[in-house]
């Protein structure tokens, strides 16, 4: 694990973009795995300036989304189908055939978790997976439990999630309270990993992802067991951590 602390979430974003392009210049034809929410918008919208100033290339790279709501069809500007068109993928050049998103109208959710499952192996797995970590240390949608979940599959959200979430609604009440999301076996099948977190309100989730003991209790710790992490946080959202972390390296930017 490393951790790059930069002075702006511009900064978190630029720098977790950089990640992003080089793999994409290395392997042209990519697996990534992708976040929504608030905290990569920054890195899309890099990655789609590099696009359009230098050329960098999606027409081969395959995208696998963490997660979507259960009840919301893609079409809803809620859901996250829709958010990564609007904030990604219609400024790239990817092909749409090879954008993968869970199923959230998806009759069964065990089957449509096993069905996502096999797609992703079929595409030889994730290259590198973009994480967001929530206020209560979830990636994904994987909750704090009692064990880690494995593989994709149906989440119940916590009520600090879906307050947290009401932002992007009218109300909490329209927040929907259940998901379907990667599991934490899937997530750490992915050669490489990116979390990113900003702001004050993520320092104690960041906290307990890097420092704290690995626990289902904070499912963003299981990383400390991941051969290859880069951690990319802004000033506020490692206010927690120690100057020296012993085995990490901590550079800032």
């Amino acid at each position: 694990m490393r951790i790059i602390i930069t002075d702006s979430y511009e900064k978190m974003g630029l720098e977790a973009a950089n990640i992003v392009a080089g793999q994409i210049y290395l392997k042209p034809n990519s697996v990534l795995g992708l976040a929504t929410g608030s905290t990569p918008v920054s890195m899309y919208q890099r990655l789609a300036a590099v696009h359009k100033s230098v050329g960098l290339d999606f027409s081969e790279v395959t995208t696998f989304n963490l997660d979507e709501y259960i009840g919301m069809s893609p079409e809803n500007p809620q859901s996250y189908h829709y958010f990564m068109q609007e904030n990604f993928f219609r400024h790239i050049n990817i092909n749409q055939d090879n954008v993968y998103i869970p199923n959230g109208m998806a009759e069964d959710m065990t089957v449509e978790g096993q069905r996502y499952e096999k797609l992703i192996e079929a595409k030889g797995g994730i290259d590198l997976q973009v994480l967001g970590i929530g206020q209560n240390a979830h990636i994904g949608f994987n909750e704090p439990d009692v064990k880690f979940a494995a593989t994709t599959h149906k989440v119940e959200l916590d009520e600090e999630t879906i307050q947290a979430n009401s932002r992007f609604f009218a109300s909490a009440d329209e927040v929907p309270r259940y998901a379907i999301s990667m599991g934490i076996k899937t997530i750490m099948m992915a050669e490489h990993v990116i979390l990113l977190a900003n702001g004050s309100n993520k320092a104690a989730a960041v906290y307990k992802a890097v420092c704290g003991d690995v626990t289902p209790e904070a499912p963003a710790s299981i990383l400390q067991l991941h051969r290859d992490v880069a951690v990319i946080v802004d000033e506020e959202a490692a206010a927690l951590l120690p100057e020296r972390i012993p085995g990490i390296s901590i550079t800032h930017k």
